[in-house]
């Protein structure tokens, strides 16, 4: 029988993480129609389908706990507490933005947010995120790593030296694979001898689990568990998030090669108004509240585009700017 939602969180705890997920998808459309119109360039990727591995995960995290994700990091950053403005101004390359125009879509990051950034090299945040957590573990700091990444990130060589270091030194790090079949536009199961991914920890004597990443508060109770078990024990925990990307890998990938018909059972299993009956169906929210945290979302994200627009570039000095921080 399924466990009634008020047993896990409070009301608005519960209502606040369907907020937090239309949020992302409104500020992700967005970004695909501001792509279109030219105002952002280069490669964009979208986390439309995603939203429940970032909100359940983040919601079962500690302020002080360190984040860390690939390029498709838009919404991670956002539920992390980055305000969606200055990420649109970010994407828009405007001194606005998280990171003075200098990121960009790939490079998110926000220290004073424990948001240590995306990372467009695949695998590159997973060392990365061992050394953050040997920092804390050396200060005998209350807080852990959650490292993010997609199944595309398993076959390469910083996937598996990471896994090894941190069980080796017992760091606190939790293993988030974002796994939503495929990287670039090959499936798991065409470029993993072992397309099962949370089954390759065995390896390295890390004790993992599968979620329904489709479901945010599948999410938050594997997460919660996980997270405790890593404070607990101060050794790496690894979880395996089965999701969909509703977009191509990029603005500039058609996925052609996924079929329709797939496309349409995932959709099916879209975590916003899924999650929305729930919260209908046991009595935490109306259809009008709902309506009205869509309207707000709208909004919120409407003036991340306006200010974004109205911002101005970095003046030709800010080149030789935060060189060496």
């Amino acid at each position: 029988m399924e466990t009634k939602l008020r047993a896990i969180l409070s009301d608005h705890e519960l209502v606040r993480l369907y907020e937090q997920m239309a949020l992302s998808r409104e500020f992700e459309e967005a970004c695909a129609e501001q792509y279109t119109k030219g105002h952002i360039t280069g490669f964009l990727h979208l986390y439309s389908g995603q939203e429940a591995v970032a909100v359940g995960a983040t919601a079962a995290l500690h302020k002080d706990d360190y984040i860390l994700s690939a390029y498709r990091e838009h919404a991670q950053a956002i539920v992390r507490g980055a305000e969606p403005k200055r990420v649109m101004a970010e994407l828009f390359g405007k001194a606005t933005g998280l990171c003075k125009g200098k990121g960009g879509s790939m490079h998110l990051f926000s220290p004073d947010l424990n948001f240590m950034g995306g990372y467009a090299i695949v695998g590159g945040q997973l060392p990365i995120a061992c050394g953050l957590a040997f920092s804390a573990k050396y200060r005998q700091e209350d807080r852990i790593t959650a490292c993010f990444f997609g199944d595309g990130a398993v076959n390469q060589g910083t996937f598996h030296e990471s896994l090894n270091w941190a069980r080796l030194w017992e760091l606190p790090v939790l293993f988030v694979c974002e796994n939503n079949f495929y990287g670039i536009g090959t499936e798991v199961h065409r470029s993993s001898a072992l397309p099962t991914v949370h089954k390759r920890t065995c390896g390295y004597d890390i004790p993992s689990e599968k979620v329904d990443g489709m479901d945010v508060i599948a999410v938050f109770k594997a997460v919660k568990y996980a997270v405790e078990k890593v404070r607990e024990t101060g050794r790496p925990q690894f979880l395996e998030a089965i999701t969909y990307r509703f977009r191509g890998h990029s603005m500039a990938d058609p996925a052609k090669y996924r079929s329709a018909a797939e496309h349409e059972i995932w959709k099916a299993r879209d975590p916003l108004p899924n999650y929305a009956r729930r919260l209908l169906a046991e009595g935490l929210a109306t259809e009008q509240e709902l309506e009205a945290i869509r309207q707000r979302c709208g909004a919120i994200v409407q003036e991340a585009v306006t200010f974004a627009e109205a911002s101005p570039w970095p003046g030709e000095q800010a080149v030789w700017e935060d060189i060496y921080v």
